[in-house]
Order: C-alpha cells, then structure tokens, then sequence
C-alpha cells in the first residue's frame, strides 16, 4: 500500500466507452474504478489482462498497464505477469465464455495454483460478442443463434469450478449491486492468492433480463442474501429471513415463526479452512427456497504460486551461486560446437 490517496478518476482512461448503452459492463467498470482508488495501490502498480470478448475491452478504459491479449488466455498471461513482476497488482478480466470455454483449464489451473491475481468474471451466460452464441454457462435448453432447437448440455457453475480446483477465495456480486460490488473488488484485491470474483451482468442485446428472476428490483431482497464474515446470515426485504442448519442442509426460514429464533441463524465464517459449507452457500441459486449468495463467500489464506517461484529461485541461486542467466546456463554440462 502507498500513502497517496487516489480517487476513481486517477485509474480512468481518456479513451470513449464503447460498450452497448445499457450494458451491465459500465456498472462494473465504474464499481472497478472506485474499488482501486479505495486500495491506494498507484496505477503504475496496477495491470490489467483480458482475454477476448465484450468485457476484454476493459483494459483500454483504465489508466493502468494493461494487455488485451487473446481468446481464452488471460489467466496463462496473468500468471507469467505476475511471476515476473510480483510488487504488482494484477486483475483479470474474462466473460464466461472466454474464461471458461477455450480458457477453462488456464483458469482452473490458476486457481489451483493459488497464483496471486483476481479475476473478475463476467457472466451474463451468452456469447455477446460473435452476437449470441450459447456460452458454457446457459442452461440446458437454451436458445440461441447456436442452439436453434436449444441446448442439449447442463452448464457450468464458476463457483463449483472454483471450489473444485481448490479455490481459497470467491465472491459473487450482481452488475445493479454497485455497493456489494465495489466491496467483493476491494476484498479480492486484498487477498493473498487467486480470487474469483463473479458478477452477474446483463447483455441487453442478446440475452437481456437472463437475470431478472433474481436481479429484478422488487423480488431481488427475497432472492439474494449478502454474506459478510462475522454477521448473521439474514435476508428479506424485512430482514426477518434466515438461513439455518437443517442436517447436512441448508434451510431458509421466517425468523420468530415455526420456533425459530435469531439464534438459530447461522453466522457466516468466510476464513474457515473447511469449504464444506462454503460450497453450499455458493450452489444456492435464488431460483428455489435458498437465496442466490452475494458478498465474499470463501476468504482463506494459503501459499501463493508467485511467492514459491520467488523464494525456490533465490534459494537455487544462494545454493548454486549464479549472479546472471550466463553463469546458469554455463554452469552444466556445456559441448562446443565447430
């Protein structure tokens, strides 16, 4: 951290905004903005990396490095940016189709190694930009320009993703929420290690209100439920709903109905080592009795790719006493050639 004090216009670029008007991009563009300046990290220590799509233009609208770099692979390009420069703060930007198609396994791998970025996932579960192609994340029997008849596969969930590929941080924002987004950012950033950061994000050309069974404005509190480490598990537009052990299973009940108190509802523990219920609150979906979860979910510290790398190479170097690239590459067997 740096003792300047940045505000939202010190990481904006001078280029136009070219997304759709309307598009949930612009809510998570400017919820990006506010989170850095809230992170005093200068924007000369700041990268960001996308890969190709809609929201893989982000990186011309900030005034940051940045690398708009090819299909799929902003999660490989990340890694090698951050190995190679580790005092920097380094965001991924990825669609779900870019992120978890062609780069899906660049992504679980990252997770899995715990290398120190945060990528922020944009899923609004289409292809928006080769114009409305289903995208990993549509649901079975999806139409689209590629699935005329509708889907015929069950999607991914990037939270069952996360978790499978050993995940030590995920949270989930909506792009309407620019509050919870700006805070999830913010926590992303100040985790040590991957972070995965889904927002939910409305393509108003192809796939407009694809949210809207949760996001809509006046079911979204009895829906959704924000989780923050340390406070009780409530949600509903009274605040009167909570979420309960029932067995090895979730329940969301009516506090002071059926016997239940304020007391039976759980507090939410995002830095516990066990991901058992972490995984739950991350499968809930909004769509049945459980609320969809937003806020940090899962926030627990580990060994990091990038600080291995670091410390094996000044170990190597300590023990075998290279000083330069030449003096390793010599420093085995060597044959001349004439």
């Amino acid at each position: 951290m740096e003792n300047q004090t940045y505000t939202a216009s010190d990481y904006k670029s001078d280029q136009a905004v070219r997304w759709c008007p309307g598009c949930g991009d612009h809510a998570i563009l400017n919820t990006l903005h506010k989170a850095m300046a809230s992170l005093s990290i200068a924007p000369h220590r700041t990268a960001v990396i996308s890969g190709i799509g809609c929201s893989s233009r982000l990186p011309y609208y900030m005034n940051t490095y940045g690398f708009h770099t090819i299909h799929g692979r902003a999660a490989a390009i990340a890694t090698g940016y951050k190995v190679a420069n580790p005092e920097m703060t380094v965001w991924q930007i990825s669609g779900d189709g870019d992120g978890l198609a062609i780069g899906g396994n660049h992504f679980i791998h990252a997770v899995r190694r715990n290398v120190d970025i945060n990528i922020i996932l944009f899923n609004n579960k289409i292809y928006g930009l080769t114009k409305g192609q289903y995208s990993p994340t549509s649901a079975r029997g999806f139409v689209s320009k590629s699935s005329p008849y509708g889907t015929v596969e069950d999607p991914f969930i990037p939270a069952e993703l996360v978790f499978g590929a050993r995940g030590n941080f995920f949270a989930r924002s909506i792009d309407v929420e620019l509050a919870t987004s700006q805070e999830v950012l913010a926590a992303a950033a100040a985790h040590k290690g991957t972070s995965v950061v889904e927002i939910l994000q409305n393509c108003v050309i192809f796939n407009n209100g694809i949210h809207n069974a949760i996001t809509d404005r006046e079911i979204r509190a009895d829906r959704t439920i924000v989780l923050r480490h340390g406070e009780k598990m409530i949600f509903g537009k009274d605040k009167n709903r909570g979420l309960v052990r029932d067995g090895f299973l979730l329940k969301a009940v009516t506090i002071g109905e059926d016997g239940y108190t304020i007391d039976d509802v759980l507090v939410h523990d995002a830095h516990t080592e066990s991901n058992f219920l972490h995984q739950q609150l991350a499968m809930m979906d909004g769509l049945g009795e459980l609320p969809l979860a937003l806020g940090v979910i899962r926030d627990v510290e580990a060994p990091t790719y990038d600080a291995g790398v670091s410390e094996q190479v000044e170990e190597v170097r300590a023990k075998k006493g290279f000083s330069t690239l030449r003096d390793m590459i010599l420093a085995g067997d060597t044959w001349e050639v004439k």
